[in-house]
């Protein structure tokens, strides 16, 4: 399918107003650029790669939105046109400039990432390597995990997903089970399976995910027996509904079609501090006696309290180890 992007350039002011009127003509979702300055309280909840770099903010915005060939370029900026000189009667709109600026097929874009991921080493015998791509540096000993796609979170370049691994490698026993929570790309519950795990299942709340999982298990020569994704959310009503609050040696069954109905030696979960303390809260019936919790995606700022919420738990905690601003908590 072929896109147009088209960049309204107004202000800050008219951000929400001018979103609001592409809504009523059908546009589904707008793009925001400004330089209104990121709260504390926002920066601390984001999860980032790349540094944000912020510029004066001088009160003007491009709000931009991609159509489809359903829309008629020419009659859509005409009615924004129109509404922007209505608007300008009561508020600042800016420069009111309409361009189009970009035409692309959206199969194009959705492979450009492919000539940024190269393989790479982890922990010295683990390396990711993209299915499109060579690598002849392989030893004997290398673990070499098949990557076909990465249309979710996951590559293994991440610090906290690094930190991940490291603790997989640590604590996980031949022929364990896994479950891997938020599993994203699927990158976890596969490096699982190469360290000797006997069974993992993977969950995530995108069915986007968990279909670049199963695409990834298999180029790995992984069949369901061994590994196999659901799209759930444990944090949602009817899991916990379902779940006992007390340890009965079975997992009580839910209404939701994919269950969790096992209980496992090891479980993971590399999302975010404020998704791994309520988790906490429900995680327990889902591990068998003695079983760990590892946990990662835990920015430094937010360590206490997550430490915190283990504790209130009932958790033990038996190892934390960093990453940059990462943190990394083990608990029992």
């Amino acid at each position: 399918m072929i896109w147009k992007k088209l960049t309204i350039d107004t202000s800050v002011e008219a951000v929400d107003l001018i979103s609001e009127f592409l809504n009523e003509l059908g546009v589904e979702g707008v793009m925001i650029e400004d330089n209104v300055p990121i709260s504390e309280d926002d920066l601390k909840s984001m999860f980032v790669d790349i540094p944000l770099i912020e510029g004066e903010n001088d009160g003007t915005a491009k709000v931009s939105c991609f159509v489809d060939d359903s829309f008629d370029i020419d009659s859509l900026k005409a009615d924004i046109a129109a509404e922007l000189v209505r608007l300008e009667e009561f508020i600042d709109v800016g420069s009111k400039e309409i361009s189009v600026t970009d035409t692309s097929d959206d199969s194009t874009w959705q492979n450009n990432w492919k000539q940024y991921f190269k393989p790479f080493r982890l922990y010295d015998n683990i390396v990711i390597l993209p299915t499109w791509e060579e690598y002849e540096d392989i030893r004997p000993d290398d673990i070499v995990v098949s990557i076909e796609s990465v249309m979710a979170f996951g590559t293994g370049t991440h610090e906290t997903t690094k930190l991940c691994i490291g603790q997989l490698k640590k604590y996980l026993k031949e022929g364990q089970s896994v479950f891997d929570i938020g599993s994203g790309s699927g990158i976890l519950s596969i490096i699982s399976v190469y360290l000797g795990a006997g069974y993992v299942h993977g969950m995530d709340i995108d069915p986007d995910a968990v279909k670049a999982s199963f695409e990834n298990a298999e180029a790995n020569g992984f069949d369901k027996d061994r590994i196999e994704f659901t799209c759930g959310n444990l944090l949602d009503s009817n899991y916990i509904a379902g779940v006992s609050k007390e340890r009965t040696g079975d997992i009580a069954k839910t209404a939701v079609n994919n269950k969790v109905d096992r209980q496992y030696d090891i479980v993971v979960a590399n999302i975010l501090a404020d998704v791994i303390m309520p988790l906490s809260g429900v995680v327990r019936p889902f591990m068998k006696e003695g079983g760990l919790f590892i946990t990662s995606g835990i920015i430094d700022t937010k360590e206490e309290e997550v430490k915190a919420e283990l504790l209130k738990n009932g958790f033990e905690i038996i190892d934390i180890i960093y990453m940059g601003e990462w943190v990394s908590i083990v608990c029992k």
